[in-house]
């Protein structure tokens, strides 16, 4: 059985350069895309306010293309991103969580142009 304690020592012997781990990045990626934005987006009557949207636009983005040309979207996204993807993606999510509403709304265009261009599926409008 697995214990908070474990979790504690695994963190511990796994951290980056920057001294946090994989599954702190992955947590606040989490937070980010499944949380904070929604609710901010909620709050202040954004455009897009769903969790999945969030990780399109920013998966998108950092792969500059649809993410299914790049990962596999089989398996769960952000569990393929090594160590500097998840910080850029946490990057970017950030900008959005700042308020950076001008960056959401192109990215959220390039990110739909993207999926036009390739592989999108037709109902993938949000």
């Amino acid at each position: 059985m697995s214990t908070n304690l474990d979790r504690y020592s695994e963190l511990q012997g796994h951290a980056g350069d920057d001294g946090i781990h994989r599954y702190e990045l992955q947590d606040r990626y989490l937070e980010l895309t499944r949380h904070s934005l929604p609710a901010i987006a909620r709050l202040k009557g954004w455009r897009l306010k769903e969790d999945h949207c969030f990780m399109r636009v920013i998966l998108d983005q950092l792969f500059q293309d649809c993410w299914y040309n790049h990962l596999d979207r089989r398996l769960t996204a952000y569990k393929q991103l090594n160590d500097e993807q998840l910080r850029r993606a946490i990057e970017l999510g950030t900008m959005i969580e700042a308020g950076d509403v001008v960056a959401l709304e192109k990215w959220n265009r390039e990110s739909l142009h993207w999926r036009q261009k390739g592989t999108a599926r037709p109902t993938d409008g949000k």
